[in-house]
């Protein structure tokens, strides 16, 4: 163990010394930040992994929201009734319909001012903590709450007045996020305390990826949040009538999205599997994604079993990698589960590029939008680092 944990070292290394590689302004980089930054993620890891005080607030956390999945299975089961508490329930019943209790859920909260506050308070503490201006810092949080395209709708107005490199570092940093509406989906598909443990992880990670990308350096006049124009509220039951519609077409979204992109995956499969018989997508982005697989700690058997379903998930969806693994599960070593779930929990794929792109094309002007869509493959970059880190802090407190 003490090999791979070396390896598993170097590789955050190596993941740092890529974005390093690739930044657009290497003379500029705040180390010292992301340095205090690598040691919060060393500690808020082992704190959620190896402490136990931690473990047990996870766990708590984790228990709340089997709680919430359970209650929102009164209403699917009264609606479908033969298709709940079956031996082998349907994917879009067991993770997706519970969905539609989440989100009204958090856009209640919204609607009442009280997620706002919990928002603006560790949005505020995390530019204190980390040095960054305070917009990026604010929209990290926003986006672990509300989701990448969610966010950029609410800070429109802000991101009008931005600059384009800020805009850029949004556009890399919205590639890293999951939407908190998403939590209780994953916690049905694969193990609560990494999916937990992979949020939070992912905002830090996001602020040190795009920190080195792209470093930016503003002025205090510049350092403001603006305030968000209060608007009329609607009555409560049209508002959460609208949250509720919201949340049947996200399920519909989710669920069109996996029925295409495995349908697609088994037609490329089919075409390769004509010109060799062992030829197959996940084959391809096994070897691609091994040599970064390796550097989360694995032996070579798991590095390219693992570096096959990050690959698919990039190109694909998590939930497309999330439903595959499900039935082996138990049969992942403890590291190899940690890491490859880990990875998981984002929605970094090429899917998501357009979604930001498209929002970004409706917010600012046409000539901003069509410089941000030049920096596709940056924005891929990033995310697929900022999972990688993500995973490669986990894999340090578990074997």
């Amino acid at each position: 163990m003490n090999f791979f944990l070396l390896i598993n070292i170097i590789g955050i290394l190596v993941f740092i010394g890529i974005a390093f590689l690739f930044s657009k302004d290497k003379k500029n980089v705040n180390w010292k930040a992301i340095s205090i930054l690598v040691v919060f993620n060393l500690f808020l890891v082992w704190l959620l992994t190896a402490f136990s005080g931690g473990r047990w607030f996870v766990g708590q956390v984790a228990d709340a929201f089997n709680w919430l999945i359970d209650t929102a299975f009164s209403g699917i089961g009264f609606a479908f009734a033969s298709m709940v508490h079956v031996e082998n329930m349907d994917v879009v019943f067991s993770a997706l319909m519970p969905i539609l209790l989440v989100v009204p859920l958090f856009d209640i909260l919204t609607y009442f001012g009280i997620l706002p506050k919990i928002i603006k308070f560790l949005g505020w503490a995390l530019s204190k903590l980390t040095g960054q201006p305070k917009f990026e810092s604010f929209y990290a949080i926003e986006m672990m709450f509300l989701g990448n395209t969610e966010a950029l709708a609410v800070s429109g107005g802000q991101l009008k007045a931005m600059s384009q490199q800020r805009l850029f570092t949004v556009s890399l940093m919205s590639m890293s996020c999951v939407s908190a509406a998403m939590i209780g989906a994953y916690t049905q598909m694969i193990p609560a305390e990494y999916v937990l443990t992979a949020i939070p992880l992912n905002i830090i990670n996001a602020i040190i990826v795009t920190s080195i990308l792209n470093p930016v350096s503003i002025s205090k006049e510049e350092d403001v949040i603006f305030e968000m124009k209060k608007e009329d509220k609607p009555p409560f039951f049209s508002f959460l009538g609208d949250s509720i519609l919201g949340a049947g077409k996200l399920i519909l979204i989710i669920t069109a999205m996996i029925i295409a992109f495995v349908s697609l995956a088994t037609l490329i499969d089919k075409v390769l599997m004509l010109i060799a018989p062992w030829l197959t997508l996940s084959s391809i982005l096994g070897v691609i994604m091994t040599p970064f697989s390796l550097l989360l700690g694995l032996s070579f058997g798991e590095a390219f079993q693992t570096a096959q379903y990050m690959g698919t998930k990039l190109v694909t969806n998590e939930f497309v990698v999330m439903i595959d693994i499900m039935p082996i599960m138990d049969t992942f070593s403890p590291h190899m589960k940690a890491v490859l779930t880990t990875f998981l929990v984002s929605f970094a794929n090429f899917s998501t590029v357009g979604m930001i792109l498209g929002c970004f094309n409706g917010i600012v002007s046409k000539e901003k939008a069509d410089n941000l869509s030049r920096g596709v493959w940056m924005m891929i970059l990033s995310g697929t680092l900022v999972s990688l880190l993500s995973a490669a802090f986990v894999g340090l407190f578990v074997w």
